[in-house]
């Protein structure tokens, strides 16, 4: 990351004005995030959970609230997301029959009470907010023995897009998404016990740069730094930035590397330590040895 946080730090106003505009088009270009929010929910499967109120953070056109609500059909689930137009939506596409609940707010102040909530479910938020003041947020509404789980993507992510921008100009083009170990502490710090946090990386690829930028700008992923530039990006330059991109072609076609952290954590009981048999204990080898298995079985 830059040692000019300045240049990096994020617009909330300008992040809910891309989300807003791309609510029509979001579902059709979301590929890597469908990808990423499977995964994220199989993991749900290898913990012991009967929670009675789940959030979904970032719930986006609400495809995983739908999911966790089939999956906890007795719980009243909660879809926020800070774009009302991405969660009008998630209404459209809800079943009558498993009805959720919609609110629209920012993940850094939640309107929800004290210990009020059992699970946490958030697929690919992080970036677009400042993770201590969302895990300060989740850990004031997750009760005792409530659960953490997230994906966020990692610094690798469009790293090829980083790295054809940074020979054109100096301006931030590609947000400095956060590293798995910082990830961690910053659970640590918010109060979060036995956080488990792994990587796995994806890769999509197009046969132009035009596909890319296309898709990213139709799930609402623009350049949301106080450090970009201002202003429509000029031919000259974006043919310059395909240009550099091109040395990335392999097999006729241009990656687009994505880092996705995937992790969980509890809230410890406010006067006791967990019991070590209690679901909270599973380790990162468990998991990756159990998501193996079922990725085999599905073949």
């Amino acid at each position: 990351m830059s040692d000019d946080i300045g240049a990096y730090a994020l617009e909330p106003r300008w992040v809910r004005r891309s989300f807003d505009r791309a609510a029509k088009t979001y579902d059709a270009a979301a590929v890597l995030h469908k990808e990423v929010r499977d995964n994220l929910l199989q993991r749900l499967q290898l913990t012991k959970l009967n929670p009675s109120v789940v959030l979904d953070a970032g719930a986006g056109t609400g495809h995983a609230s739908r999911a966790l609500k089939r999956r906890y059909p007795k719980a009243q689930v909660v879809a926020l997301d800070s774009s009302r137009k991405m969660l009008r939506e998630a209404a459209r596409q809800q079943s009558w029959l498993r009805p959720f609940g919609r609110v629209c707010a920012d993940a850094e102040l939640l309107p929800l009470a004290d210990g009020s909530v059992d699970l946490i479910v958030s697929n690919l938020l992080l970036q677009w907010c400042r993770p201590d003041a969302v895990f300060a947020e989740f850990r004031r509404v997750l009760a005792p023995h409530g659960l953490l789980s997230f994906s966020a993507f990692g610094p690798d992510t469009l790293r090829e897009l980083r790295t054809a921008w940074g020979q054109v100009d100096s301006h931030s083009h590609v947000h400095p998404f956060i590293d798995m170990h910082d990830l961690g502490d910053a659970l640590v710090r918010g109060g979060f016990a036995s956080p488990v946090l792994d990587v796995e990386r994806f890769t999509l690829r197009y046969l132009d740069v035009r596909k890319m930028a296309a898709d990213l700008k139709a799930t609402g992923a623009h350049n949301a730094t106080a450090g970009r530039a201002k202003g429509l990006t000029g031919a000259r330059k974006f043919a310059a930035m395909q240009a550099a991109y091109e040395h990335f072609r392999q097999d006729g076609r241009l990656p687009a590397t994505y880092e996705v952290v995937f992790a969980h954590a509890w809230v410890p009981e406010r006067s006791a330590r967990r019991e070590s048999t209690d679901a909270a204990s599973v380790s990162l080898e468990e998991i990756k040895r159990e998501l193996r298995a079922r990725r085999d079985l599905s073949r």
